[in-house]
Formats: structure tokens, sequence, C-alpha cells
């Protein structure tokens, strides 16, 4: 079914299709001025990303009294949705209009803990060491190092990898697992006019997992493409430990340094992906501080296994994006 077709048949075949801004994905949306509702058209390539888990998370969500767009019509087979407008009062747009910041944060760490407070459904998939490994390699080692190396690494580099991630996360590997969004940052949040944290609108959500709660903390409070104050950094973090029951705060300040760290390292290498596969160079310019922020991380006690193994494999002046070397 082509896109014209779909929106005819749900009554907006009337409407002005307004192009958004897209994002790192192989989704795009479109504005509908003019139809029956407020409503956005996802176009989803079957062929490089299935609408299913979008569909299934957006339920989840809604069904724990949070904010994710309402599904009007769905077409699977041909990545065609029609779904809730939220607006344009991202929390990054709020931001930089002068809105404030610390408000802002303790709104998005009020959420977060109220997603963390719900057990995960069983059929999540797992976020853990194994999987953010491959997750980084997908990056770091296919992106990022040819392209600063000029080949790919030898399996030994992999596999110590792999072996440091391990002992890195290993401390926290029984903690129990919640819904984690997995890209919970400020481009991903919008302010919306409704009660409690029903008022922030999650965005971007269909690679939940179930993983450690640390890992969506760190997301929000160092974001790759904005720099956080102190002050709203400490602010959330305070509201979020208060308000998801963390008794050990202490482990869990260590459980963030370890999963920023494998955060960092897959979205540090990601930049250079987007920049070099898909054309997408404006991304680049959040690699900096991307690289900033794993230094910080690998400087916590909790990641020595992980800064040895980058001691070993890369010396410090090669951590940043090799376009940078190319200026």
């Amino acid at each position: 079914m082509t896109p014209e077709a779909f929106l005819s048949a749900h009554g907006f075949g009337g409407a002005r299709r307004i192009p958004l801004a897209g994002d790192a994905s192989f989704r795009a949306y479109e504005r509908l001025a003019g139809g029956p509702r407020p409503a956005l058209l996802m176009l989803c390539p079957p062929d490089r990303e299935a609408l299913a888990p979008f569909l299934r998370i957006a339920a989840l969500l809604r069904g724990y009294g949070l904010s994710a767009p309402h599904v009007f019509a769905v077409n699977e087979a041909a990545g065609l949705a029609l779904i809730e407008d939220f607006g344009d009062d991202t929390f990054s747009r709020l931001l930089a209009a002068g809105e404030d910041e610390i408000a802002l944060y303790r709104l998005a760490a009020a959420t977060l803990a109220a997603l963390h407070r719900r057990p995960p459904p069983e059929t999540l998939p797992p976020w853990g060491a194994a999987e953010m490994t491959e997750a980084a390699a997908a990056t770091f080692f296919d992106w990022w190092w040819p392209a600063t190396f000029g080949a790919h690494p030898w399996p030994f580099v992999r596999r110590s990898f792999a072996a440091a991630v391990a002992e890195t996360l290993a401390p926290f590997a029984e903690d129990d697992p919640v819904l984690v969004h997995r890209d919970f940052h400020a481009d991903n949040l919008i302010r919306l006019p409704r009660p409690g944290v029903a008022a922030c609108g999650l965005l971007d959500f269909q690679d939940a997992a179930a993983g450690h709660p640390a890992y969506d903390v760190i997301s929000l409070i160092e974001d790759a493409r904005r720099d956080v104050s102190a002050e709203a950094r400490r602010a959330a973090l305070a509201l979020y430990l208060e308000e998801a029951a963390v008794a050990d705060r202490m482990r869990f300040l260590a459980a963030m340094a370890a999963h920023a760290a494998l955060r960092h390292i897959r979205v540090a290498a990601l930049w250079t992906r987007l920049a070099r596969r898909d054309g997408k160079q404006g991304y680049l310019r959040f690699a900096p501080r991307t690289w900033r922020l794993l230094e910080r991380s690998l400087a916590n006690p909790a990641c020595r296994p992980l800064a040895a193994w980058f001691d070993r494999h890369i010396p410090p002046a090669l951590r940043r994006a090799p376009e940078e070397a190319a200026r």
C-alpha cells in the first residue's frame, strides 16, 4: 500500500504532508495538516526497520500511565502508521529557548523513576553485557576502528574487549532489571499539557529492553548531544534515587559509570558510522563531547578493566573521531 492510499483510507487523503527533521534511524515522519485530528505519518521501510517493536512498546508505556503516542492506524507490511502528534516542544528546543533546565530534568527523572518502578515484561529482549558488547562492536570495531587504524581489528582485540566489558559489568549483573528506554535524553522527550509524569511525552522507545536502570539515568544526564549543567545533573539524579527507592546509592553510582562507558563507546563510534555510511555529517559535531564523557567514565574505579583495555590498545591521542584528525 502506498502512503497516499493509506492516508486516504483513514480520512487523511486531503491532508498536507510536512516532512519533519529526521533522526539517526531509517524512519521518517511527516506532520499531517488539515486532517481530522493532529497526527503524524510514520514511514518505516519494512526492509530496514520493523514497526512491531514501536507498536508493542508504545502500548506498554501507555498502559503504565506514561505518555507514548497513540496509534490511530497501521499497516505493518507497508511500514506505515498514523500516530498522535505531540507537537514540537522537545526538551531540547525548550532548553534552547531558555526554559528552566532543572525543572525539565526533574520531570524527566520523575518519569524515568515511574517507568523503572514497573517490573519489565518477560517478552523484552535483554540488554546486558553480551548485547552491549555486540552493539558497541557494530560501531566501534566495524566503523571507528578501521577509520582510525586503516584496518579491522584482529579477533583477539575483540575478544579482549568483550572480556573487559564482562568484568566491568559483572558486579551489577544480578541487579533486578527494568524496562530501559535505551535512548532517554532531551531530544526524545516532549513537554505536554498533562498532569504529573504524563507531562513528559516519550519518543524513540522502540529499542526498549530489559537492563540495568543506570543505563537510562546516564543517557539522560550524560547526554552526548548537549551539555547538561552540573546543577541539573545533581537535581535529576537526587530525585531519581529518591523516587526509584535506590537503597545502595554508592553502588548505583558505580553502575552508572560502568554503563556510561559502554554507552559512550558505542555512541562515540556511531557518529563516524552515520557520517561515513549514511552521509549524515552533522552528527560529527557531537563527537568531541561523547569522547570527553567516555574519558570521564573510564577514570572511575568501576571501569578499571575497560580503562586498562583502552590503555593497551588505543593511545589517548587517538581517542576521538577520525574525522577530527583529518581537519
